[in-house]
This record gives structure tokens, sequence and C-alpha cells, in this order.
């Protein structure tokens, strides 16, 4: 799965931060460590120098046991001195066959040991009389003050890869927060918030894509609503003839049997088709409406009486189980939403079978079932666009003008709510609208 863009920043800033830190402290590490252990080495060559000087002066007497002893520096130094005839030693016991042949047998030199588990510093030097003086310098103070500066220098790297991430999620979350705002605004549009825009930018380079959006989305609006207006304008200049056809028409159908025959059956579906057509002009002046006003005339709501009030009216015969819930809402809205919920199951479905109303939490939900085939799961969004249109049902001789759901959805929209439709067990489909509850 590829990373979001903020996580990519942030992991660079973060692994960026990460590789200058190890060079840096690798850097220091090395310098530190190493003037360290060369400072050690001249203090102990020019120790060992000056303790020669004076074992060569006591090498052939009986005290060089007592010299050997009062030159240890400590319980972690030793002191070896290796003539032909024999060893002298003092301090820490050491075996003469762990130590480096070729330092022994080649003096002067120095070389890092460990003796028992323990770094120290062998250095060795010529004695008069083909003799070898080696002494060891415990290191132990020196490996302590090695492993802190590791340990310090590797939390700072840690700490200043997590600073880089940190520091690289607060700029990424700061560059991409126009993007966000676009985004937010680009959805609003989406949704049917035309009237979304982004604020005005400071910065000169997001100042002209905030104009340029703001723009484009004016003219978009401005589109829309010529769109809306032009289709209310054709809408009003049709109610008269049509309403004039269908008062014509049902005269017509009132005289029905002195029609027979093809006569007949041709003013049957010219009767319909106007029917239709009155309907979807109807329908289009409903959503013209919707796209050109946001206003919405809220008012405290019964939403289970205004609910039994609609199908009491021209649906009796579908059960309702309404309880009381309080809902903020449009009624003329509501009644629509309703009423095309309705008629799209008697146009599509056979009928409605059950109308519910109940609170869900903070939400009043409204459910209309019906018996019919159910919707494929492909069109469930499909059909709330506009001019969508189904299957006729048994009681519909049409499928409607193809706005009824698209009304809904609108409707539903500027009350701050939301509608779908899911199976109903056994058969059909259920269309649900939730509403932000009083």
């Amino acid at each position: 799965m590829r990373l979001t863009l903020r996580w990519r920043v942030t992991l660079a800033f973060g692994f960026g931060l990460l590789a200058v830190t190890s060079v840096l402290a690798l850097a220091t590490w090395n310098l530190a460590c190493g003037y360290m252990l060369r400072q050690r080495e001249a203090s102990a060559t020019r120790q060992a120098e000056m303790n020669v000087r004076l074992v060569e002066r006591t090498l052939s007497s009986s005290g060089l046991d007592e010299l050997l002893t009062g030159l240890t520096t400590g319980t972690d130094s030793s002191i070896l001195v290796l003539t032909p005839g024999g060893m002298v030693a003092a301090g820490r016991p050491v075996d003469p066959g762990r130590l480096p042949a070729a330092l022994v047998r080649h003096p002067p030199g120095s070389e890092r040991i460990t003796v028992d588990g323990q770094p120290m510093l062998a250095v060795t030097r010529p004695v008069a009389g083909n003799a070898v003086y080696v002494e060891l310098f415990g290191l132990q103070q020196l490996d302590r003050a090695s492993r802190f500066l590791s340990a310090l220098l590797i939390g700072g790297t840690v700490a200043s890869a997590l600073l880089g991430a940190a520091l690289g999620s607060w700029a990424s979350k700061r560059a991409l927060r126009p993007l966000a705002e676009l985004s937010s605004a680009a959805g609003r549009i989406a949704g049917g918030d035309l009237g979304a825009r982004l604020p005005d930018q400071d910065d000169p380079d997001l100042a002209a894509l905030a104009a340029k959006f703001n723009s484009t989305a004016s003219a978009l609006e401005q589109r829309a609503l010529r769109d809306a207006r032009f289709a209310s304008d054709v809408s009003h200049e049709l109610r008269s003839p049509l309403t004039t056809m269908v008062n014509a028409g049902a005269v017509l159908r009132r005289r029905r049997e002195h029609l027979p025959g093809t006569a007949g059956t041709a003013l049957e579906l010219l009767t319909s088709e106007v029917d239709r057509f009155a309907r979807m002009v109807v329908d289009l002046l409903e959503i013209s409406r919707a796209d050109q006003t946001d206003d919405c005339s809220c008012e405290e709501l019964d939403l289970g009486a205004l609910v039994r009030n609609v199908v009491g009216t021209h649906w009796a015969a579908v059960p309702v189980s309404a309880e009381p819930v309080p809902v903020r809402g449009d009624r003329r809205r509501l009644d629509r939403v309703l009423a095309n919920l309705l008629e799209n199951a008697d146009r599509h479905a056979g009928g409605a079978v059950r109308v519910a109303v109940r609170r869900e939490g903070a939400v009043a939900r409204v459910e209309v079932e019906d018996a019919g085939p159910g919707v494929p799961e492909a069109l469930r969004e499909q059909i709330f666009e506009r001019f969508a249109r189904g299957r006729p049902g048994s009681r519909g001789a049409d499928t409607g003008s193809g706005l009824g759901l698209a009304l809904v959805r609108e409707h539903v929209r500027r009350l701050r709510g939301r509608v779908w439709v899911e199976d109903r067990v056994p058969c059909g489909a259920r269309f649900v609208v939730e509403l932000p509850a009083g």
C-alpha cells in the first residue's frame, strides 16, 4: 500500500536527519576516541621511558623487585622485565606467553591487548643487557568514557531522527493544509453546495490557486443557476398548455366507451403520456426551485405525526409504525420526501408494505418497505440520479419522470440528512431516511 504524501514527507525528514546525524556522530566518536587513545598512549610511553631509565640503573642489584613494586601505578597496571636469566614482575599477574610475541621480541613498540577480559595498553622498551621492559596500562577508564560517549551519540542520533519526523509532520501538515481546504471545498461542491469557496490566501503561490478555484466555482454556480432558471421558465410555460391537455384528456377518458378499438387504445396511451408529462413538469419545477434556492423553513415537528398524516391521506392501507420523534425541518420538504418514496413503491414494487419511524440515538429514522424485486446493489446509488428510471410495477403503467428519488435526495440533503436503499428480508427493498433528531 502506497503511503500518503504526509507520511512520505515525515519519513523523508526523519531518515534524512538520521543519516546526517549518524555521519556526524560517527565522525565525532572516531575523533574523540582516537584523540583520547593517542593521549593515553603518549602518556604511557613517556612514563615507560622514565621507568626504563630507573630499571637500567638497578638491573643488576637486588632492589629491582622493590623498584618495580613502587613503579606500578595501580592494581590494573603490570610491569615485567624479561631477561635472559628469567623474569621480574610487579603489579597485576600476567602470563608472558599471552603477550604479543612480535611486540616482546622487537621492542620498542605499543599495542592494545585484552588481559582477562580487561582492555590494556602494552608498551615495550629495550633495556641494556638484552632485557625487555614491558609495562601494561589499564584502559578501563578510557573504555568507559568511550562507551558513555557512544551511548550519548546514539541517543542524540535517535532523538534527532524523532525530531526530524516531528518537524516533517508539522511542515507537511502546514504545507498540505491548503490542499485539504481545496479537497473540502471540492467535496462540498460535488455534494451540491455550489456556494463553497476557498478562503483568501496570504501566500502568493497559493493566492493564484485559490482565486482560480473560486472563479471556476463561481462560473459553475452561475451556469447551474442559469440552467435551473431555464428549466423553471420552460416548466412554467408548459404548465398552461399541459393543464388544458390534462383536462381535455380527462373529458375524453370519461367518454372512453364511445371510442372502441384502436381509437380507444390510442386515447389511453395519449392520456397516460400527458399525465406523465404533467408530473415531469411538476417535478422539474420542484427540482429547479431546489437548485436555485437554499431556503429551509425549519420548524419543530413531530416526525411520527407527520408521517402518519401523509400516509393516511393517500395510502391509508399501508401499515404505519411511528413513534413520536421531534425533528427540526421543513414540513413541505418532508411531505414531498415521503410522498415520493411511497409513489416510487407504487410504480416499481407493487406498493409499500410498511412505513416506520423511530429514533436511533441522535437521529430520526424513517423506513419505507416494499415487497418488490428489490434494487440491485450496483444500482443503489444510480437510482437517486436525475432521470434514472426503473421498471414499472403492478400498479403503475409507466416508469415515472425519473426525478422523484433525485428530489428525495436533494430535500434530505437540504435537511442535513441522508438517504439510501437496502435489502428487506425476506424480499423487497427498504428505503431509509435519517435526519438529525431534535
